[in-house]
């Protein structure tokens, strides 16, 4: 007789949105902390901020990546907790209905967010899921947080003009991102590496 082995041993599972509802408001307050940061650290005109960052945030994944892709130079541990460092984490509530499911799934549980490890860290423990899962993989696991490999452009990429121009292949023409986050291939690719 054959002994059958699951398909699968681990599940991955997103953060923000997802293990906590979008009524908290921690969306709509982290976006506001982004267009803040925006305007006050990078001193963006603030007519531009929403076009832009949704432009980033479309095209690369995170307005964080956008924003360094096209020229931005900031700290990354500052920018967290310029965004995640203001949010209302208070409004995230207790779920023991979803630690009990988690609990009962006979597989390893991996927490895949592009926020940082504090943020997640919060976010668990007001959800009271902090021990559910075996690691969490985030932005800190990403990305070098060597500042080194950092440089700032001297002029500012403008993604608005370039995606409204009339370019055969829009998006080839986009530059790259220093930041890895998901869903590319490299996040991905990382992931797989750190749990092997």
């Amino acid at each position: 007789m054959e002994i059958e082995y699951p398909k699968y041993d681990t599940l991955l599972f997103d953060l923000d949105d997802t293990l906590y509802p979008l009524s908290s408001g921690i969306a709509r307050e982290c976006g506001q902390n982004i267009k803040d940061y925006m305007v006050e650290k990078l001193g963006i005109d603030k007519s531009k901020i929403l076009e832009l960052s949704n432009s980033l945030y479309k095209n690369y994944g995170t307005t964080m990546a956008g924003l360094r892709a096209i020229g931005y130079d900031f700290d990354y541990d500052e920018y967290h907790s310029y965004v995640h460092g203001r949010l209302p984490y208070d409004n995230i509530k207790p779920d023991p209905i979803l630690r009990t499911l988690l609990l009962s799934l006979p597989l390893r549980k991996i927490i895949f967010t592009n926020a940082d490890k504090l943020h997640a860290a919060r976010a668990l423990e007001r959800l009271g899921l902090e021990d559910c899962f075996e690691g969490i993989v985030c932005f800190e696991s990403l990305n070098s947080t060597n500042r080194d490999n950092i440089h700032g452009n001297d002029e500012i990429f403008d993604i608005i003009t370039y995606l409204s121009s009339d370019h055969e292949h829009p998006l080839s023409g986009l530059p790259k991102t220093p930041i890895v986050c998901k869903p590319s291939e490299t996040a991905i690719a990382r992931f797989e590496l750190a749990w092997e």
